[in-house]
């Protein structure tokens, strides 16, 4: 089936074509992530099709799947008027059906899966290999669940506590828990030595084009809610694929040149104390500040929004999140954890639905930079929200908990032993 679409390195400048699976430039370079180019140059939206498949002329999809869900884009008079910010706009992605925001596992994470999904020709059958800190597992179970997909997803115990759903997943979703003191980049330690084996393929993460487009569709959705590209972008982030594909959207945006001139200003935000890639943008560093493995996990285990707490982050890489930042002139930015659980709070009390720890991050950090004048308070801003309604789902739904199909200790991972018992679930 044609692609509507090329993929070019953001390195050596090639462009070729795209099989689905293709994460890295075959050319020998220093790395760097590849980009979708569409042939289509306007936004237009499918008036046709559900979800993010509304988007599709920018989405590396080969078909549509089922099941998929949607963002929504408001303003918020009370948080608005407290904030001082009465151009503040707010995309949610997550459960709030009453705003029309209908992601099931209640995190944005789940754009990620039903674009990442509809890139595979529907006739492979090779294991789909996922490694999440939380959501990101939640969403491709799910997803890969209503689709029979067949799926393999990694997750620190810490995790599991996000795997609740509507139904038990199919038999095609297996779930390997690690224990101990373990944490997400164990997970993706795990999954890199999986998928190098036969029948099985990496997901890829923040290489994936189909990950981080499907991302980028809150921008587009914000865009056609407002009508123009925001002057400000917040979102916290932990591998930072939330700010660069918001960045590569809003470039087809200003493109299209309907929409504004000007790239939104990118200001992302971590969890004190893991705040690894603040502390390399404030250092003024494009290689990241070289933590112990150790103190790392540490720091990973002391913040409230565990999601955030990628130790290998993108973010010198070619087109990564340093890229981003300095082509947006954006800023990092970080709050504590009392920080983010008071804008959580505050969230809540003024909508009226609960949101995660990390977006009371992003909000967090919002307030804290209006407050101290560095924001325009004509500005247009956009705040990503970008998991939420998470226990009014459980008010609405008996859930079903996923109980792993495999648990390996912090000793075993990377074992082959290891590798013998994942590689028996299938």
């Amino acid at each position: 089936m044609p692609r509507h679409y090329q993929l070019k390195c953001q390195v050596c400048g090639s462009r070729f074509d795209d099989d689905g699976f293709t994460l890295e430039c075959p050319h020998e370079h220093p790395p760097g992530l590849l980009a979708a180019e569409y042939f289509a140059r306007e936004f237009k939206p499918d008036l046709a099709s559900k979800g993010i498949f509304r988007y599709q002329s920018w989405l590396p999809a080969l078909h549509e799947i089922g099941s998929v869900g949607s963002t929504v884009t408001f303003q918020s008079k009370q948080i608005s008027r407290v904030l001082g910010l009465p151009n503040l706009w707010i995309t949610f992605s997550g459960y709030w059906l009453e705003k029309g925001a209908t992601l099931e596992t209640a995190t944005f994470k789940e754009l990620e899966a039903y674009s990442v999904l509809s890139r595979l020709s529907p006739e492979h059958r090779e294991v789909l290999v996922v490694a999440s800190a939380g959501n990101t597992a939640a969403a491709f179970a799910h997803v890969c669940s209503q689709n029979q997909v067949p799926c393999l997803i990694i997750i620190p115990a810490r995790g599991l506590a996000r795997m609740e759903f509507l139904e038990a997943l199919h038999p095609c979703v297996r779930v390997v828990s690690l224990t101990g003191l373990t944490d997400y980049s164990d997970a993706i330690a795990q999954a890199d030595e999986v998928s190098r084996l036969d029948g099985f393929f990496a997901e890829g993460g923040v290489k994936n084009i189909g990950r981080r487009d499907g991302i980028g569709t809150t921008m587009l959705n914000a865009v056609e809610t407002m009508g123009q590209l925001p002057d400000y972008y917040f979102q916290a982030i932990g591998s930072g694929a939330g700010g660069i594909a918001v960045h590569e959207a809003a470039k087809r945006l200003v493109d299209d040149g309907r929409f504004g001139q000007k790239m939104p200003h990118l200001m992302l935000s971590q969890n004190l104390p893991f705040v690894p890639i603040y502390q390399a943008w404030k250092s003024q560093r494009r290689e990241l500040i070289k933590v112990n493995r150790d103190v790392g996990k540490k720091q990973t285990q002391q913040i409230v929004a565990e999601v955030l707490s990628n130790q290998r982050p993108p973010y010198s890489i070619k087109g990564g999140v340093f890229d981003v930042l300095m082509e947006s002139q954006g800023n990092m930015l970080a709050a504590d954890n009392s920080k983010a659980l008071y804008a959580t709070d505050f969230f809540q009390a003024s909508e009226g639905v609960d949101i995660d720890p990390a977006a009371g991050v992003a909000l967090a950090t919002l307030k804290e930079a209006a407050s101290t004048g560095q924001l325009d308070p004509e500005a247009v801003i956009l705040l990503h929200v970008t998991g939420g309604g998470r226990n009014r789902r459980r008010l609405n739904h008996k859930l079903v908990p996923v109980k792993p199909t495999l648990e390996l200790d912090a000793g075993e991972i990377g074992t082959k032993k290891a590798l013998e018992k994942i590689v028996g679930l299938f």
